[in-house]
């Protein structure tokens, strides 16, 4: 996953009109981009998910799951695919329940190339970006799990701001210990300093209170 955000993107279009996949999938590969194209939500959900920069056109009115319907399936484990609505016949109801629900855009057909050029590149920059974010959680999860349990508990008061001798009374240790196992903690998490680590534990969603 580390280089996921580095592989060829791909667009993947969703319509039931063979003429709208068709002249779509000639316009997003005469950018050079990689496009796969499906006539139904169905036949899109049964494609195994690509781990690279993507992104979904995806068509309103479907014949089985609406395009709506498929946005709220892949909400939840495809968070760097963002998706481009079109339709023939939107509303604002329509257009405001997609955007709230994370489409990064809603275009009404016939709409202009360039448009949805534009629109699709910044999609998959997006979506390049969250495959990056995702790969450093998952580098500090990996870190944040070599600890041993003693240097977690360590690295938790550490962020909270607690001197090496406040540790060492809260963990009832000698103070040269909290050293040992701080200086370890650091050396696995790979942090260059404290801020380093609070940031990083900030990453993970550990909460920190600074001590006065």
């Amino acid at each position: 996953m580390s280089r996921a955000a580095d592989l060829k993107p791909i667009v993947f279009v969703v319509d039931d009109d063979i003429s709208v996949r068709e002249s779509l999938d000639l316009l997003i590969r005469s950018e050079r981009w990689q496009v796969e194209t499906f006539a139904s939500a169905q036949a899109f959900l049964a494609r195994p998910r690509l781990i690279a920069p993507s992104c979904l056109v995806l068509d309103v009115s479907l014949p089985d799951l609406n395009g709506l319907e498929l946005q709220e399936r892949v909400a939840g484990d495809r968070i760097d695919m963002p998706i481009i609505f079109i339709t023939g016949h939107g509303d604002v109801p329509m257009t405001v329940r997609a955007m709230k629900r994370g489409a990064m855009e809603f275009l009404t057909k016939p709409f202009r190339d360039d448009v949805l050029l534009t629109a699709i590149a910044q999609a998959l920059e997006r979506g390049r970006n969250a495959l990056r974010h995702e790969a450093e959680i998952h580098a500090l999860q990996q870190c944040h799990a070599s600890l041993s349990p003693r240097e977690r508990e360590v690295m938790a008061l550490v962020v909270e701001g607690q001197l090496n001798k406040q540790v060492a009374g809260e963990l009832g240790i000698s103070e040269i210990t909290v050293k040992a196992h701080r200086g370890k903690m650091m050396r696995k998490m790979k942090a260059r300093s404290l801020p380093d680590l609070v940031n990083m534990a900030a990453r993970l969603g550990f909460a920190s209170s600074p001590k006065s």
